[in-house]
């Protein structure tokens, strides 16, 4: 095999039209490849050993360019590409947009026994998106999750999950976020400042956002993605209950990596498919 690459995103989704070129140090064009649907290329042109030029594009995303060294055996092995938007932060049109909880996950990650992890998720939550017209640092987000949906596939594990050691869903039945600002990251990405209300404590917790495009629906709306990212302190917002097994290992980790997936649709109102 001649050539072996894989284009991403910034946040690891493929690149599925992408095109790779590559160029010789004459400047002639020796290779032109298709991604496969996983964004994968594999090309088996034998190429001459010695330093190329690789070329990566994509409709909607900025080029990328790099050196590659083939090898006597006449393979190159470029590795992953990743590519960046085109336009950089360019956010959705603005206005309003109302998450669609039927193609959106709600997820959070503990460490177990110091060796693996816990997924869990929440299933019933709602939110809104506003798109500032003017300044998107401007732009809001809000989000209401029902705290008793909780998700681990463990029914046992879930009741502990909802008592007062943990969520104590009975007086604190909701969790909430309120975005307070929003700041630019880079080309794509932009950190949500907002306070989140967990267990009746209140805590700013930020948002490492990545905006993943936006497309038409099959009901006829448009249709934006995100993927958002934060960590969390058990013990900030009074979750303390932990057992210590032998040689000092807890069994639940003290943070808890929250991943969000959110497809929001513009208006207020979802389809009622």
């Amino acid at each position: 095999m001649g050539l072996t690459a894989r284009i991403r995103t910034r946040d690891g989704w493929a690149v599925s039209h992408a095109v790779v070129t590559m160029t010789d140090m004459t400047g002639t064009q020796v290779l032109r490849a298709e991604a496969d649907a996983e964004g994968a290329v594999r090309d088996t042109t034998v190429l001459g050993p010695g330093a190329y030029t690789v070329i990566v594009t994509a409709v909607g995303y900025a080029p990328a360019a790099s050196s590659a060294i083939v090898t006597a055996s006449g393979r190159a092995e470029v590795g992953t590409v990743t590519l960046a938007r085109q336009g950089g932060a360019e956010l959705p049109p603005p206005g309003p947009w109302t998450i669609d909880p039927a193609h959106s996950s709600v997820a959070a990650v503990a460490q177990h026994l110091g060796i693996s992890s816990v997924h869990g998720r929440f299933t019933d939550f709602a939110g809104t998106v506003e798109i500032a017209p003017d300044d998107v640092t401007k732009s809001r987000v809000e989000a209401v999750i029902r705290a008793d949906s909780i998700d681990t596939g463990n029914g046992m594990r879930d009741g502990h999950l909802k008592s007062p050691d943990f969520l104590d869903v009975e007086r604190h039945p909701r969790i909430t976020y309120r975005s307070t600002g929003v700041t630019a990251a880079g080309p794509d990405r932009w950190i949500v400042h907002g306070e989140l209300g967990m267990r009746g404590v209140v805590r700013p917790v930020e948002l490492d956002l990545a905006y993943l495009g936006t497309g038409a629906d099959p009901w006829g709306g448009t249709r934006a993605a995100f993927r958002a990212t934060t960590e969390l302190r058990r013990e900030d917002f009074a979750m303390n209950y932990n057992q210590v097994l032998q040689a000092g290992i807890a069994a639940i980790g003290t943070t808890l990596r929250v991943e969000l997936d959110i497809q929001a649709v513009q208006g207020t109102v979802l389809p009622a498919a």
